[in-house]
């Protein structure tokens, strides 16, 4: 049986990757602001902006089995040279794009007729102090409590994990990975001697919206290069 999948920001990074492993086995639905890349997969495209538009779910089906949330910021700058609106905007894409995307389908999500997932992102950086990620840790460590508290309020009925990468070469990290220096420096920083591919990421979220995973709940799983654990 195809499986009705919500993936809001499903239209570079880590999400496209993901619409792209999943959309042939699945009924896929992307919100996102465009559809440029996916216009040829077998998905439906929802227009819809996280910073300013309210999502309508009259737009997916009754029934929801996955929803994954894909937006976020990555702004890394020394602490008291960030204003304090940074912070509200990172927490703004981060937290709140989840929080009221989520409340608009758990209707959607509590109809499957078994548990349904949802897969956050997160970061390294939460559990592993790194300088200048202040405001992109908060936010995601926000989320990284968001998941746990919602595992424990729907459970059964909703699995809830998170993913927490390193640096993974997407348009989101571009700036950082412009150049062979900045390659290779980020490439050093990790035990692997490579920073994350988005495919490489996006098969944790498929792992965790598929069956096989039907016994993981409220888990925060790394991936990393080995950064956060071990010194290279």
């Amino acid at each position: 049986m195809k499986k009705n999948i919500l993936i809001i920001g499903g239209s570079s990074g880590v999400g496209l990757e993901l619409v792209k492993l999943i959309c042939e086995e699945n009924n896929v639905y992307v919100a996102s602001r465009t559809n440029d890349s996916i216009g040829e997969l077998p998905i439906t495209h929802i227009p819809f902006d996280v910073e300013s538009d309210d999502f309508d779910n009259s737009s997916i089906p009754d029934h929801l089995h996955g929803f994954v949330y894909c937006p976020g910021s990555i702004n890394l700058r020394p602490f008291k040279g960030i204003k304090p609106e940074v912070f509200k905007q990172d927490f703004s894409i981060n937290v709140l794009g989840a929080i009221k995307t989520l409340q608009s389908v758990l209707g959607n999500l509590q109809n499957s007729e078994f548990p349904s997932s949802v897969v956050f992102f997160s970061t390294v950086a939460v559990r592993t102090g790194m300088p200048f990620h202040s405001s992109v840790a908060a936010a995601k460590g926000a989320i990284e409590g968001l998941a746990k508290s919602l595992a424990a309020e729907f459970a059964p009925k909703i699995r809830f994990n998170v993913i927490a990468p390193s640096l993974v070469d997407t348009p989101m990290a571009e700036k950082f990975l412009n150049n062979e220096t900045k390659k290779n420096n980020a490439a050093s920083r990790h035990p692997l001697q490579r920073v994350g591919k988005a495919d490489e990421i996006a098969k944790m979220a498929q792992f965790l919206i598929d069956d096989n995973s039907s016994w993981i709940t409220a888990q925060t799983i790394t991936i990393d290069g080995g950064i956060g654990s071990i010194k290279s």
